[in-house]
């Protein structure tokens, strides 16, 4: 990291304070245009594990100026993520890309978002909401509710662990489906452990429910039926969305599809143009069977495509 500027930084939505790290390169020139990394879901700081090093490491390779950053309540950034809607988290990456473009070296015309998992949903969020984001990348994002994506990963678990029989496999899945509804129905912590106790606990349920606690739950009810097909159709700049085939996450075939539909839909501007890149076999961070980082090619067709816009 000798070729590059790397320092904590810090910025503010509304009373939340957020600290990150921008990185810059350090080779005498602007940069050519920036980034705004958003992580997935749950306590994810500016790292988001393992996977924003090596893709920002690439990025700032390709000559473009990264800022990442801790979700509310976590690493160094104030406020609770529990107690945050997708459209607060939504907020936080718009000050993420403000402060950003006020870099001196980086060009603001250029400055976009990329959104990993959950984070995707957070920039189609941000990207609607203003006629100025040049481009939006999205990272192992589904085009469906969470809920659908939750039940998705639930019972792609459940098959794959091979531990379970067929009548456990259901009772599991009828349980989540129940207590989804009693997320529709405002049903309290108590309420859903009720729920949860009543069907005896059935294997493989800790998959989804294992962390859930009273503000989880709550964060959970706000974010379940979040349909992110409006902000796809709301986009008003150029989309690029990656996936692993065989991500066990996410349903990636119906989210194609969902794509596809929006990306036709006849009230998109025409230059909101799709590009979906899948890469066969790559999980839900995008990484080759047996693999700790994506491929080469993963990292090209992201700063190429970045680079034609």
């Amino acid at each position: 990291m000798e070729d590059v500027e790397v320092r904590d930084v810090e910025f503010a939505n509304g009373p939340v304070r957020l600290a990150g790290s921008l990185s810059e390169p350090r080779r005498g020139a602007a940069a050519r245009a920036g980034v705004v990394l958003v992580g997935g879901s749950g306590p994810t700081d500016r790292h988001n594990g393992t996977f924003f090093p090596p893709l920002r490491r690439h990025l700032l390779d390709a000559g473009i100026a990264v800022l990442s950053y801790d979700k509310r309540g976590v690493g160094g950034s104030s406020g609770d993520w529990r107690a945050a809607t997708l459209t607060d988290l939504a907020a936080d990456a718009t000050a993420a890309l403000d402060f950003l473009r006020s870099r001196p070296g980086v060009p603001s015309e250029a400055a976009g978002f990329f959104g990993h998992s959950e984070g995707g949903w957070v920039v189609l969020r941000a990207a609607t909401a203003r006629d100025d984001i040049p481009w939006v990348v999205t990272n192992s994002c589904p085009a469906t509710t969470p809920a659908v994506q939750e039940r998705h990963a639930l019972a792609q678990h459940l098959r794959a662990t091979r531990a379970h029989s067929r009548s456990d496999v259901g009772r599991t899945l009828d349980l989540y489906d129940r207590l989804i509804e009693a997320g529709r129905r405002d049903a309290d912590f108590a309420t859903a452990l009720r729920l949860v106790d009543q069907a005896g606990r059935p294997p493989g349920l800790e998959f989804y429910w294992g962390d859930v606690d009273d503000s989880i739950w709550n964060f959970l009810k706000r974010k379940q039926d979040h349909d992110p097909t409006g902000d796809l159709r709301a986009l008003r700049c150029p989309h690029l969305a990656l996936f692993g085939g065989s991500d066990p996450l996410i349903p990636v075939a119906d989210t194609l599809r969902a794509l596809g539909t929006s990306a036709a839909d006849a009230s998109r501007p025409r230059h909101a143009t799709l590009t979906v890149e899948v890469f066969p076999g790559a999980d839900h961070r995008l990484r080759p069977p047996g693999a700790a980082e994506p491929p080469p090619e993963y990292f090209t067709r992201l700063t190429d495509w970045l680079r034609r816009r």
